[in-house]
């Protein structure tokens, strides 16, 4: 409201309050046997802070008159002597359940009992193990301060609940989901179901549900799972807490779930508690529908911006600056997807050059993927990679098709005509050496983007439905970051389907199955390496979009890839390296040779020199079970 309003308002609380102090006085008055007060003037009629007390949680009028001798405890001195008197005792200054009962109108037994409002909504405490009639009263900090007009947070959610800023203007799809949830509540009879929003961006699901609940007059606060209580009677008292700062504050709970991993049903069984007992209006966040409470739910789809509003939420944060960064606006926006906060967060940044907006995304996109994958820098380029002009021609059309895929999937529409398969798979396939990790690195580089190599141990796991959910954990960071995939020894993860002989053999077709299907519907750029391409299965096999066969290098190419090797500025002195190129040896093998070349005239206090290479090669040799025979071709002097 506007500050004057406010400022009315809280003048007319206060008159109210002090009115309704005075009657409570005035009967205290009766009881200790003192002379009647002047009769209190009526008091002012509008909706007070105790009137909205009373409807929430439905209080007798004894209940209202027993809060307000509690609060006058705290906010008029006159109470005290009057207590007093009425204890017939000077040390005792506090009220009490029997006091009441004995003094106020309309007087119930059931105002106490557990499950009675006071008590249930802690509007009152009372100390543990004393006599119910005689133990002295108190009303909370937070229920006095909403009386005096001043609504404050309870203190003991604040360590537990973040308080959510208001969204920002909305894109047409996310304003059409706060829409929808707005509605599921406003046309609901009796108990509010739950929401539940689903998403690959949680930022995303925070700003629908912040403009869903603004619209209703609600604030929203993000709880996390992982600190919800999973003991039955701290669980409630955690539901009761959240439900009263609903009704006292206007803050509606989100749950969030993306910490959360699919075999943790011990924390899910927590959150569908938790959501079951708050009986009032409650939000739940997570990448994908989990929730198995008993209340009636909804799960609103939270879906990424579409290209077009993309562009149009770039446009909109950046204002006057967007026309000139119109180009670089249009190389983030097919390639990255990025939830609607960090598109204003970076364009809020008026220092940011141009040139530093694809890295900036790439940075704020990072997958988090934690053990499960590893990012590596690129640092190869073309002038590494040595292959023939068939295999660099088809690298070139993958990294051209990972470039311009918004535009055709999007712009030219064909992405309307499949709902699988818009994301790009690459396999590369050949000998240990051959290239395959550094073309990887070069595609990636090429990109612009992280690339993460999957670590398969961590992936991979013997218990049921683990290693589906570790798969899903990778795939939907690295669509959130645009990141390109590398899984090494595809074949382990991606192998044939065996024959069913017992439930070992299916479900290990199933996880197979799942992983398929999974790959099919990830919509970035993963690159399978494997030195047994035949071990592939062949179902698999056909959802591979690009098929890059690394050949084992003929002496021409051996020569190159030695060639390039020894960087510029390392010293060399008679290398022959159409001799070395007689070594029937892989470009990995190669360079193994030539770093070990380098280390051993770097100790020599030598340019590297052949027979340098020579003991370097030996090794290599030794290493690899290899005859040195091989060697003998090679004139080392």
């Amino acid at each position: 409201m506007p500050p004057s309003a406010a400022t009315d308002w809280l003048s007319l609380n206060q008159a109210h309050l002090t009115a309704e102090l005075r009657r409570v006085r005035a009967v205290l008055a009766r009881h200790a046997g003192e002379p009647d007060e002047p009769a209190p003037p009526p008091a002012p009629d509008h909706s007070s802070a105790l009137d909205q007390l009373v409807r929430l949680f439905r209080l007798t009028p004894f209940e209202r008159d027993l809060l307000l001798l509690c609060a006058g405890v705290e906010l008029d001195a006159r109470f005290a002597p009057l207590l007093s008197a009425c204890h017939r005792d000077p040390a005792k200054t506090q009220p009490t359940f029997g006091l009441a009962l004995a003094a106020l109108p309309d007087a119930h037994w059931s105002a106490l009992t557990p499950d009675a409002p006071l008590r249930r909504w802690h509007l009152l405490t009372l100390p543990s193990g004393s006599p119910l009639t005689a133990a002295p009263l108190q009303i909370d900090e937070q229920i006095l301060h909403f009386l005096a007009g001043v609504p404050h947070p309870n203190e003991r959610l604040t360590a537990l609940l973040e308080p959510l800023p208001p969204a920002p203007a909305l894109a047409t799809t996310h304003a059409t989901a706060a829409t929808t949830a707005r509605s599921v509540w406003q046309t609901t009879q009796g108990e509010l179901p739950v929401i539940q929003f689903v998403g690959p961006h949680a930022d995303d699901r925070r700003a629908v549900a912040s403009a869903a609940c603004a619209a209703l007059g609600y604030e929203v606060a993000a709880l996390a799972a992982a600190l919800l209580p999973t003991h039955p009677t701290e669980a409630d008292e955690l539901a009761r807490l959240c439900a009263r700062e609903a009704g006292l504050r206007g803050v509606v709970v989100l749950i969030e779930c993306d910490a959360l991993e699919a075999t943790d049903t011990a924390r899910f069984a927590a959150v569908a508690r938790f959501a079951d007992r708050v009986k009032g209006p409650i939000l739940i966040s997570d990448r994908e529908p989990r929730f198995a409470g008993n209340r009636p739910f909804r799960s609103l789809d939270v879906a990424p911006l579409p290209p077009a509003e993309q562009r149009a939420a770039w446009r909109t944060a950046f204002g006057d600056r967007a026309e000139s960064l119109n180009g670089s606006i249009e190389r983030v926006v097919s390639q990255f997807c990025l939830a609607g906060s960090v598109i204003h967060s970076v364009a809020s940044d008026p220092t940011l050059p141009p040139e530093q907006l694809w890295n900036e995304c790439r940075v704020r996109s990072r997958a988090k993927l934690g053990g499960l994958a590893r990012r590596i820098e690129p640092t190869a380029r073309w002038d590494h990679l040595v292959l023939p002009a068939h295999q660099e021609s088809v690298l070139r059309d993958l990294i051209a098709q990972v470039r311009h895929r918004a535009r055709v999937y999007e712009d030219w529409g064909f992405a309307g005509l499949t709902s699988r398969g818009l994301g790009i798979t690459a396999l590369f396939a050949g000998a240990s050496g051959t290239g395959k990790t550094m073309a990887a690195e070069v595609v990636a580089g090429e990109l612009g983007l992280d690339l993460y190599h999957i670590d398969l141990s961590a992936v991979m796991s013997k218990y049921i439905g683990e290693t589906e959910a570790n798969l899903r954990r990778v795939i939907d960071a690295a669509e959130q970051g645009g990141a390109v995939l590398q899984f090494d020894e595809s074949d382990a993860l991606f192998g044939k389907r065996t024959e069913v002989k017992d439930s070992h053999d299916r479900y290990a077709n199933l996880e197979v199955s799942y992983l398929l299907q999974r790959m099919e519907e990830y919509r970035g750029l993963a690159i399978l390496t494997t030195n047994m391409k035949s071990a592939l299965d062949p179902a698999f096999l056909r959802r591979i979009r690009f098929v890059v066969q690394f050949p084992f290098p003929d002496a021409t190419e051996r020569e190159r890839i030695w060639r390039r090797m020894f960087p510029a500025a390392a010293p060399t002195e008679g290398l022959n390296f159409a001799a070395l190129a007689k070594l029937p040896l892989a470009g990995g093998h190669i360079r193994s040779i030539a770093l070990s070349a380098a280390f051993v005239a770097a100790d020599a206090g030598e340019p590297v020199r052949m027979r340098h290479v020579a003991r370097a090669a030996r090794t290599e040799y030794a290493k690899l079970e290899r005859p040195f025979t091989e060697l003998e071709n090679v004139p080392w002097e």
